[in-house]
């Protein structure tokens, strides 16, 4: 059981999804880090000087409802998606130039002696009139 954990966790596909999750909590912590300090105080600043963190619906024994503190949880999504959006729409089109056209590489055919349909030249059997076909002399390529 460990030798299989072993070789699950050592998989790419694993390995990177941990790099993925790491560098996405350090991008977290920026992003929140641009909308609280750098975006939010000019934004306050235009609409009378308003902290929206300290925006709060009180409730009876001193519970509030922090609605700036979702206003600014709401803003750092937007920011992290439209990011991650125009990332993987980046990624796209570099992943399209890279990718080379495969050429498709006809094998040789042969006609089907029964039902004159085109077939692999390797066929012993018509996938299509399922007649048993003689065995020929392969062309070359």
């Amino acid at each position: 059981m460990i030798g299989e954990f072993k070789k699950f966790i050592m998989r790419g596909n694993v390995v990177d999804l941990a790099v993925g999750v790491i560098i996405g909590a350090a991008f977290n912590k920026i992003v929140t880090s641009l909308v609280n300090d750098i975006l939010m105080p000019p934004i306050g600043l235009l609409l009378g000087k308003m902290d929206f963190k300290n925006l709060k619906l009180p409730l009876s024994g001193g519970v509030t409802i922090n609605y700036g503190a979702f206003i600014n949880n709401i803003i750092d999504f937007l920011i992290v998606s439209a990011v991650i959006f125009l990332m993987i729409r980046q990624m796209n089109k570099l992943r399209r130039k890279e990718e080379p056209q495969e050429e498709v590489k006809s094998e040789p055919t042969k006609e089907c002696p029964y039902c004159i349909s085109e077939i692999a030249a390797k066929a012993t059997r018509c996938p299509r009139c399922t007649s048993v076909l003689e065995p020929e002399a392969l062309p070359q390529s």
